[in-house]
């Protein structure tokens, strides 16, 4: 059995053992992985964020060297730290170094308020918890602390403060509970020997984008989460060449490694980061940077296709628009080539898995009407109807799924797990799905199912 957190439900030795020989799954924890992109790329641009440049051979030290700094500040591997940072540098340096340091950072979207985070944090026993001390208006620092007083155990916050602002924190200082708040950026010290850790462990917890109470939490590991990284990137042929805009959410599983974040670095690529998906902020930015791959939504894909006409900013640098989330309806899939000149793809995914894209060669009927095929050989998929049973294709029915980077539970549910999953370990999607004759699915709506 691989070795997870409390909690987390393990592979069975019979898949570990097929998707090891498979090649899926290689061993390397995702923090090691960047050791080794720094050694390769070294001075090639890693990260952008506004007229912020960041080499890989810098990035890897400011993760060398806040993931000390942590371990100074007393997190311990297994810990679990809250991340909830808007797209700049910060957050992955951040995600890198606890992952370095051995601790487990729990993604929180940075929409969310004092009516989800502090049961994000019970349900995890958070320590820690990385935040803006403010961000549009929110106080998340005063959040923070009614947090730390009622819980006993979150005993360290760290506040990011945006370029040109001052933090109300001049250092350390410990609040009348015992817990302690610095400045994000004082998370430094010289670094220390490597960890050993290892890949099949819980590298980081993604939250379900299904409804729940409490929260849904899916535990990635460093193994599952690199190959789907590494698929991702090789299934459109990303290289150093490329240029990545995370315009959607930082911590989604989309923007992070669908390729994303984490396979634009693994090819030596360049991630540009920002805050705004809107057109006015990006399109500017597209042009400036080069970019040639993004991921939106499908709101904003429509928001980009409606902005360009009157656009002056040259966006023909574009080579691939993934829009994900929810299918792209066909009047504005049409408009994707006739538009920025490049190709889309359609993409359904969760933070649980499985990856479903449209590939670059790929009929134009299948981009327009379909999202694509599972990432991965390995990726086992049925859709059935009421009573478990198998539809034929071209039938709709709920869409099922198991493979190397699909959970087999979620973090500290066993009896929702119960419900979620077949008794041979098949995620219960909640989405309706068809297949068509080119083994394509059309993944149309999500039901109200156990699994939701």
């Amino acid at each position: 059995m691989t070795r997870l957190l409390d909690g987390c439900t393990p592979w069975p030795e019979e898949f570990v053992d097929r998707y090891w020989a498979a090649g899926h799954w290689r061993g390397n924890t995702l923090d090691n992985l960047l050791r080794g992109w720094a050694s390769e790329y070294g001075p090639r641009t890693a990260l952008v964020h506004g007229a912020t440049r960041i080499t890989y051979a810098h990035l890897n030290r400011r993760v060398d060297r806040m993931a000390a700094g942590f371990r100074l500040r007393g997190l311990r591997p297994g810990m679990r730290v809250v991340v909830q940072l808007p797209n700049v540098p910060e957050f992955v340096v951040t995600v890198f170094a606890l992952m370095r340091a051995g601790a487990v950072p729990v993604f929180c979207p940075l929409r969310h308020r004092a009516s989800e985070v502090p049961e994000l944090v019970r349900v995890t026993q958070a320590v820690g918890y990385v935040g803006p001390s403010t961000h549009q208006g929110f106080d998340h620092t005063a959040m923070a602390a009614d947090i730390a007083a009622r819980r006993p155990f979150l005993r360290r916050v760290f506040t990011y403060e945006a370029p040109g602002t001052s933090s109300p924190y001049g250092g350390l200082t410990t609040d009348p509970w015992g817990c302690q708040y610095s400045p994000l950026a004082t998370v430094d010290a010289a670094p220390e020997p490597a960890l050993a850790q290892s890949a099949d462990q819980v590298a980081f917890l993604l939250l379900s984008g299904s409804a729940g109470t409490p929260p849904r939490l899916v535990p990635r590991t460093h193994d599952d989460y690199a190959y789907q990284a590494r698929a991702a990137a090789e299934l459109v042929s990303l290289t150093g060449d490329d240029v990545y805009l995370a315009a959607v959410p930082a911590e989604s599983n989309l923007a992070f490694g669908c390729p994303g974040i984490v396979g634009t670095l693994s090819v030596g690529g360049t991630v540009v980061l920002v805050e705004d998906p809107g057109p006015a902020a990006c399109l500017p930015v597209v042009e400036r940077e080069r970019v040639t791959v993004t991921s939106l939504l499908p709101d904003v894909a429509r928001h980009w296709l409606d902005a360009l006409p009157d656009a002056r900013a040259d966006v023909s640098s574009l080579r691939l628009v993934q829009v994900g989330g929810a299918p792209l309806p066909r009047p504005a899939a049409e408009r994707v080539g006739p538009g920025p000149g490049c190709r889309l793809q359609q993409v359904f995914g969760s933070a649980e898995g499985p990856l479903v894209l449209t590939r670059p060669a790929d009929p134009d009927e299948t981009v327009l009407t379909a999202q694509g095929r599972p990432l991965s050989d390995d990726d086992e998929i049925r859709i059935v109807d009421g009573k478990g049973e198998d539809v034929p294709d071209g039938e709709p029915g709920e869409l099922l799924a198991r493979g190397p980077y699909t959970l087999r539970g979620y973090y500290r549910a066993p009896e929702h797990n119960a419900r979620a999953f077949t008794a041979d370990g098949y995620l219960r999607t909640g989405h309706r799905a068809r297949r068509t004759p080119d083994g394509s699915l059309v993944v149309t709506d999500r039901r109200s199912t156990s699994a939701s």
